[in-house]
């Protein structure tokens, strides 16, 4: 690490709660054979971290690439909220470019579901909007469960401008996916396209709720009408 990443961690640690990093590794399930094995954390908060984001602003896309690589995870949430922070502020298109390109290349970092949560929409979702979507049909092929989680996720920028088609797209061709946070990420963007269209959401639903996990239907019709949600969840609609 170089001089700047040495302070900032060294500023993380003097922030860190011995109690915190204990919940964090059960809740982050950093346990062997759980989705999170190994990950070290030092027990910083999630708002606390977002303090540091204002503290360290002007650090570099390359010291934010760097500290990306730490073992420590709230060091990677905070570079990666400082990409994010860099990229809204950012006029450049050249800019935006590199920090998607980074973003990208460096995925096998962003390795549990609050970092890919916290920054795919605003990164990668914010950058293909105008763009073609290909790259997210090529990330849910892969072996990865972030990388598919960060395809389903950059989505929610589109849904949040009322543009569904991808998002749909993508929840077709994850209904047979393994894992049940890619059923949690999709069941979530699909409740997003419903609560701003309710009829899209259900047209895709009666299409293929019977084939899809229980999980990913709890979560895209948990703002249903109860009559509506019981009637997709006794499969009689």
């Amino acid at each position: 690490m170089n001089r700047t990443n040495n302070r900032i961690i060294e500023r993380l640690k003097e922030l860190a709660d011995p109690d915190t990093s204990r919940q964090s590794m059960r809740f982050f399930k950093t346990g062997k054979g759980e989705y999170g094995e190994g990950d070290q954390f030092i027990g910083v908060r999630v708002p606390v971290i977002r303090g540091c984001v204002k503290e360290f602003r002007d650090t570099s896309l390359n010291d934010n690439q760097e500290l990306l690589s730490s073992p420590i995870h709230e060091a990677r949430l905070l570079a990666l909220l400082l990409m994010v922070a860099k990229y809204k502020k950012s006029v450049s298109d050249v800019e935006r470019r590199e920090i998607y390109r980074v973003y990208l290349s460096n995925t096998r970092y962003i390795n549990n579901w609050d970092l890919v949560d916290v920054t795919a929409e605003h990164i990668v979702g914010a950058y293909l909007f105008d763009r073609s979507r290909k790259p997210l049909f090529r990330l849910i092929n892969s072996k990865s469960l972030w990388e598919r989680r960060i395809a389903v996720l950059a989505t929610f920028y589109f849904i949040r401008r009322n543009d569904f088609c991808d998002t749909l797209s993508l929840a077709e061709l994850l209904l047979d996916d393994k894992e049940d946070l890619m059923h949690k990420a999709v069941g979530w963007m699909l409740r997003e396209v419903g609560n701003r269209n309710h009829d899209i959401e259900r047209e895709f639903l009666l299409k293929h709720y019977q084939k899809m996990p229980r999980t990913m239907l709890r979560y895209a019709i948990e703002k249903f009408p109860e009559r509506e949600r019981l009637s997709f969840l006794h499969g009689n609609v």
